[in-house]
């Protein structure tokens, strides 16, 4: 009896850790911005005196959500840049290829979105060169941006993709739509803490425990209002390209 009511405790306690554990690793992931750990070595902002932001897109193409998405950057007239997947855009080649067609930039977001850290240096390249091909053979496009899953790098890692010959984008405000906040939150928290050069996080697909799938309702409803919000405070859009072509050319880039 005594080593049943032990045993039940043990399993009680285990329990209870387990929970902390898991609500600690989701208010971690919804509360903090784990990329901030690992931005050294990357394009995270560009220096520019212009006030401009680049959006950006990860986890597409999705057959729902990018086209939906896709529709409102029209109608603000800004252009984007996604970054896919390599199996998605497999899956669904004419969404990709709409992408590209409409003038937006497209980088690389590895094959499979396996978080790659740690990982074998084979792996790594067989993620990024896997989706470069199928991106390349789709829209007709050679990607030079490459931004890890989960943002999760380590310095080995970031030297060899390098000599791949890619950039490492990732970004300095991140909307947290995955989580599925509320787009006026989205918003107010974008435009309070907004800079010149910030590169700005969004996903056309993806849920919270797959990278297919999810909910992009709000990530839709807030961009409209977002490019207004931005525009009144002078804000202009520009794609990753655009943006290290100003820090290139001392931001003598017109205004589109």
């Amino acid at each position: 009896m005594t080593k049943r009511r032990n045993w039940k405790k043990l399993i009680t306690i285990a329990a209870i850790v387990l929970i902390v554990v898991g609500l600690g690793i989701t208010a971690f992931s919804v509360f903090f911005d784990q990329a901030v750990i690992v931005r050294k070595g990357t394009v995270y902002r560009v220096r520019v005196p212009e006030k401009v932001v680049a959006l950006t897109f990860d986890d597409g193409p999705s057959p729902e959500w990018t086209p939906k998405i896709l529709d409102e950057l029209k109608k603000a007239g800004v252009k984007a840049t996604f970054f896919m997947i390599g199996k998605y855009v497999e899956k669904y080649p004419q969404i990709a290829r709409r992408v590209t067609e409409e003038g937006h930039d497209i980088g690389n977001h590895s094959y499979d979105h396996k978080v790659l850290i740690y990982c074998r240096m084979k792996t790594l390249e067989r993620e990024i060169n896997e989706a470069e091909r199928v991106i390349k053979d789709v829209t007709g496009q050679k990607t030079h941006y490459f931004r890890p899953p989960k943002a999760w790098l380590t310095n080995k890692e970031k030297e060899k993709i390098k000599e791949m010959g890619y950039q490492i984008i990732l970004w300095t405000l991140n909307s947290k739509d995955w989580v599925t906040f509320d787009d006026k939150y989205i918003v107010k928290f974008i435009v309070r803490h907004v800079e010149p050069g910030d590169i700005i996080l969004f996903h056309d697909g993806g849920g919270v425990f797959s990278t297919e799938g999810g909910n992009r309702h709000e990530t839709v409803k807030t961009i409209p209002q977002l490019v207004q919000k931005l525009r009144e405070k002078g804000y202009r859009f520009v794609t990753i390209t655009e943006l290290l072509r100003m820090q290139n050319n001392g931001a003598q880039d017109k205004p589109s």
